[in-house]
């Protein structure tokens, strides 16, 4: 009996309940595994075809898709995310000191229109608890561990003129833990963040976060995880001061307050958009970036990916990788296995050898 098979007779069950009380469900599940349990099981698992590897910021994928920041927070999921198949895990966001972050409810199932709305606000149980699991993960899995990523924000009452102290201060506690480190800034949940997509306050964050990194033993790959709400201009903006402090990348991007795309009684509530209806706007983000870098810069395609077709246009626009969040909501464990084999089927179809030919293959 299939993991799809079996999440497709108990998600009308998990649907019944509030969709923060089942993830903390099912993420409590998840992060209770016996670390022995997850290698036996991950032993036994075919190999990744190496049509589908990926060289993307310095780093070895076994295949593109990963986890999006939101559904590990705490980072206690990553050796389970690597059993059900993802090729990294980006955990967070991680914010330097605990904050509850919104009231509740603040996470809503649109099922109509496969989509979330959240308005989760960083909540976050700060750095120390993130560090600890990091380190069980690393002791643990060893060298099977997937790529892990560390997704980094700041607090809810750090004024926007000390944000760069927050990212710099969960950056150099947790960047020696982390293949790369994302910097959040395109969240609609915290008030006013996304101004830090304007190109001073850009310019100072970055400059500040590389200076830290590049003083380390061990500098990391940093990626900035952009709004796909910003105008043309803006995004211009944003990668001309990506460029300028040679970040690694950009995660094209983040969720959407936009509705126009989605219908139904909760379409109304406060939050960030996430699921099949911001496909169009992601990739529309994608494709204007690698444009705009000539397929210099790495790119990290987030948004709307619940298929192997979704995964592929976003590849197709220019993504080396992409990640889901709410594709497992409404997939289930046995969507990247699936995924894989159809990304496979895709590509003998468009005579492709591997999947990093078809990296901006459809501008």
């Amino acid at each position: 009996m299939s993991l799809s098979f079996l999440y497709r007779l108990c998600r009308p069950l998990l649907f019944r309940l509030d969709a923060e009380q089942a993830h903390d469900l099912i993420s409590g599940m998840l992060g209770r595994l016996p670390p022995a349990l997850i290698r036996m099981l991950a032993a036994r698992q075919p190999a990744t075809n190496p049509a589908l590897a990926v060289m993307c910021a310095g780093l070895s994928f076994q295949h593109p898709i990963g986890l999006a920041a939101g559904f590990d927070k705490r980072g206690t999921m990553i050796g389970a995310m690597q059993l059900l198949g993802f090729s990294h895990v980006e955990v967070g966001t991680v914010t330097p000191r605990p904050q509850p972050g919104n009231p509740r409810p603040r996470l809503f199932r649109i099922p109509q229109s496969y989509a979330l709305i959240n308005r989760l606000g960083f909540n976050s149980p700060g750095i120390e608890p993130v560090l600890q699991q990091l380190r069980r993960a690393r002791a643990a899995l060893g060298a099977e561990a997937p790529i892990i990523g560390v997704n980094i924000g700041k607090n809810r009452d750090t004024p926007l003129e000390h944000a760069t102290d927050d990212y710099r201060a969960a950056f150099s506690a947790l960047a020696p833990l982390a293949d790369y480190i994302t910097l959040n800034i395109s969240s609609p949940n915290t008030p006013g963040l996304r101004r830090l997509h304007e190109r001073s306050a850009l310019e100072a964050l970055l400059g500040d976060l590389q200076r830290t990194n590049q003083a380390t033993m061990r500098p990391v790959p940093i990626f900035l995880k952009i709004s796909p709400d910003e105008n043309a201009a803006q995004i211009e903006q944003v990668v001309a001061a990506a460029s300028a402090n040679r970040i690694a990348g950009l995660i094209a991007g983040n969720t959407t307050t936009r509705r126009d795309r989605v219908s139904g009684p909760l379409a109304a509530e406060t939050g960030g958009l996430s699921g099949q209806p911001l496909r169009h706007h992601a990739r529309a983000t994608i494709a204007q970036v690698y444009a705009l870098t000539h397929g210099s810069m790495a790119i990290i395609g987030v948004g709307g990916v619940m298929s192997a077709a979704d995964a592929y246009g976003h590849i197709q626009a220019g993504a080396c990788l992409v990640q889901l969040y709410t594709g497992m909501i409404y997939g289930g464990p046995g969507l990247i296995h699936t995924m894989q084999r159809d990304l496979l089927r895709l590509l003998q179809r468009d005579g492709f050898s591997s999947i990093t030919d078809a990296v901006g293959s459809g501008i």
